[in-house]
């Protein structure tokens, strides 16, 4: 299973559906890094140096940076989604056909999105 590092922006819910399907998820809170308005390249970073990808709805500056910063751990980017369970499922059936996330950009978009 996947270790990921939860965005401040990213839905607590959809973390703990996560944490649920075996994944190994530290949100933001958890890190004391919350209302900080921690820059996405130490959001980035913080992620890199737990071996953590980095699960985000911060989709246009994520992928910037997985451009500029392609040594990473891995990006998840996703639309908002009210479904949690869903948008978790779905990020879960995403990764886990990969047996590394170093490097990879994955987006998990609504079923109704497709960009």
């Amino acid at each position: 299973m996947a270790r990921f590092y939860s965005n401040e922006n990213f839905p607590l819910l959809t973390a703990v559906n996560l944490r649920e399907l075996g994944h190994e998820v530290m949100t933001a809170f958890e890190a004391g890094n919350a209302n900080r308005r921690v820059a996405d390249e130490a959001v980035l970073a913080y992620a890199m140096s737990g071996n953590r990808a980095v699960l985000t709805i911060n989709r246009k500056h994520f992928i910037a940076l997985h451009h500029r910063t392609p040594t990473h751990c891995g990006i998840v980017v996703c639309s908002l989604d009210s479904d949690f369970a869903g948008q978790a499922n779905r990020i879960h059936a995403a990764v886990s056909i990969h047996a590394d996330l170093t490097g990879m950009l994955i987006r998990v978009n609504r079923p109704d999105q497709t960009f």
